[in-house]
């Protein structure tokens, strides 16, 4: 990921985050996904949380949620959430890149709004590509991106290729190497 937005910047990030979601709720959204009981979801640049609460009741107790982000805020906001809402399906995972998960471990990786912010897409696509399981779905927005710009950038490494647009969202597929 990029550098770390400042603690400023973070909290306003935040606060517009929670009028947004008033209005337009997250799981919203995450229905256009297909994300079910038992899944392992990866929420990278997880931010503050926004999508925590809707994916611990789609994948439910026997799944799981890495939430990753490089700010330190963000880290902590996350692990709030989890502890006043007593969710034990939930890692939060502190880091710029590698998340440290095993290969081919996630079904899901959500990439929501930080693909502009990222000084090294290539790197970030490639582990996303190692811990999403072979049928696994990448899905991605980033309302900073014009949509002629969505697809020719996340399949110009040949790691991923367009599988569905919904409404909101593209889904992506694992290519194999």
């Amino acid at each position: 990921m990029d550098k770390p937005k400042s603690n400023i910047d973070f909290r306003l990030m935040s606060f517009t985050y929670k009028v947004r979601d008033f209005f337009l709720p997250r799981a919203n959204i995450l229905r256009e996904v297909g994300i079910r009981p038992g899944f392992q979801v990866l929420d990278y640049g997880c931010g503050p949380g926004s999508y925590i609460l809707p994916l611990a009741e789609l994948v439910g107790k026997s799944g799981r949620i890495y939430a990753v982000d490089i700010h330190l805020l963000a880290v902590q906001a996350v692990q709030r959430l989890v502890s006043k809402k007593r969710l034990t399906n939930v890692e939060v995972i502190h880091s710029d890149c590698k998340t440290g998960l095993a290969d081919e471990s996630i079904n899901v990786v959500l990439l929501y709004d930080v693909f502009h912010d990222l000084d090294d897409p290539e790197g970030v696509l490639k582990e996303l590509h190692r811990v999403l399981k072979p049928n696994g779905t990448l899905s991605f927005t980033d309302h900073h991106l014009g949509e002629d710009e969505i697809t020719p950038r996340m399949t110009s490494s040949k790691l991923f290729r367009l599988s569905a647009k919904g409404r909101r969202t593209y889904s992506f597929s694992k290519e194999e190497l």
